[in-house]
C-alpha cells in the first residue's frame, strides 16, 4: 500500500508513504492552527508505521529524519520533475497570448502559488514594489487565493488560476520567474520556469537552493529591499539572463518521470523482499 502523507495502521508491514514535506513541524507558524495539529499528529504516526518513507529532495529527507526520529534509515529522497503538460511558448506567441487574456502588454514578473504563509508573496509584492520607477514591470501572480496577505501593491496583478496552454505562456513571456517561498519540499514551478526558458530568482527556503542549483540566483536574504535590488540587477543585464536560460534548459531536462518511477519501484521491490 502506498499513500501520501497519511498512512492506515490496516496496511500492515508493508506499508509506504510520500512525505513531500514537513514544513508544518519546520515551521508551524506558517499554518492555520487546526491543520498543523492534524498533520501533527497524523504524519509523524504514518513515519513511524511505514516500512518505506519516499520523499521528494535530500533537504526533506534530512528534515524528515531530523525531526521525526522514526524515519531514519528508512526514508528514500526521489526528486519530482517537470509536469509534461508545460511546453516552452516561442515568446512572441506567448505575450500576444498574455496580452489578449490578461491585457498585460508590459514587461512582467511572474510567480506561481497558492497565496498562503509560507509561498511568501508578500516578498515578491514587496520587492516589486521596491523597483526604480523607470522600470515598467508589473508582477503576476498566478494562482489560487489561498489565505492570509492578500495585497497585491501597486504592480502586482493576479490572473487567478489559469490553464496549461496560458501557464506555459506565461512562463515562457516572463523576464524572471520568483521564487520568494519559506520553505518548499521540492518546487515543481522553478523546473517549469527552467523548460519554458524563464530565468529563475529564488528564496533559500527548504529545497529550492538544492532544485535550482547554479541554474538560476539564490537570494538569501529576505529583505524586499535587497529583493528588488537584485531584480534590477538582473532584468538589467541581457547576457547573465541569456546564460541562465541555457543553465535552465540543461537543469530541468536532469529531472525525469522516468527516474521517479524506477526509484519508486526500487523502494516496493526493497519492501517487498
Amino acid at each position: 500500500m502506498h499513500v501520501q502523507y497519511s498512512l492506515s495502521p490496516l496496511a500492515g508491514r508493508r506499508g509506504i508513504t510520500t512525505v513531500h514535506d514537513i514544513s508544518f513541524l519546520v515551521g508551524p507558524e506558517w499554518f492555520r492552527a487546526k491543520d498543523r495539529a492534524l498533520m501533527s499528529v497524523t504524519v509523524p504516526a504514518s513515519v513511524r508505521r511505514a516500512a518505506k518513507v519516499i520523499t521528494v529532495s535530500e533537504t526533506s529527507r534530512a528534515e524528515i529524519e531530523q525531526l521525526i526520529p522514526a524515519g531514519r534509515g528508512k526514508t528514500v529522497a526521489i526528486p519530482n520533475a517537470c509536469p509534461p503538460w508545460i511546453e516552452t511558448v516561442d515568446p512572441a506567441t506567448a505575450r500576444a497570448r498574455v496580452a489578449a487574456e490578461l491585457g498585460l502588454s508590459a514587461p512582467y514578473l511572474l510567480t506561481v502559488g497558492t497565496r498562503w504563509p509560507r509561498k511568501n508573496m508578500r516578498l515578491a509584492v514587496d520587492a516589486a514594489s521596491g523597483l526604480a520607477p523607470a522600470l515598467p514591470h508589473r508582477l503576476i501572480v498566478t494562482g489560487k487565493a489561498g489565505w492570509g496577505d492578500q495585497e497585491l501593491g501597486p504592480r502586482g496583478l493576479a490572473s487567478g488560476y489559469v490553464d496549461n496552454a496560458l501557464l506555459s505562456c506565461l512562463y515562457s513571456a516572463a523576464d524572471l520567474y520568483l521564487a520568494p517561498s519559506r520553505h518548499e519540499g521540492f518546487g515543481i514551478p522553478v523546473l517549469e520556469a527552467f523548460r519554458c526558458g524563464c530565468p529563475v530568482l529564488s528564496s533559500a527556503g527548504g529545497a529550492l537552493p538544492e532544485v535550482v542549483a547554479d541554474a538560476g540566483v539564490v537570494e538569501p536574504s529576505w529583505e524586499a529591499a535587497d529583493w528588488a535590488r537584485r531584480i534590477e540587477s538582473l532584468v538589467g543585464d541581457p547576457g547573465t539572463l541569456a546564460d541562465l536560460r541555457q543553465r535552465g534548459w540543461a537543469r530541468e531536462r536532469r529531472f525525469t518521470w522516468e527516474e521517479a518511477a524506477r526509484l519508486t519501484l526500487d523502494a516496493y521491490e526493497g519492501v517487498m523482499a
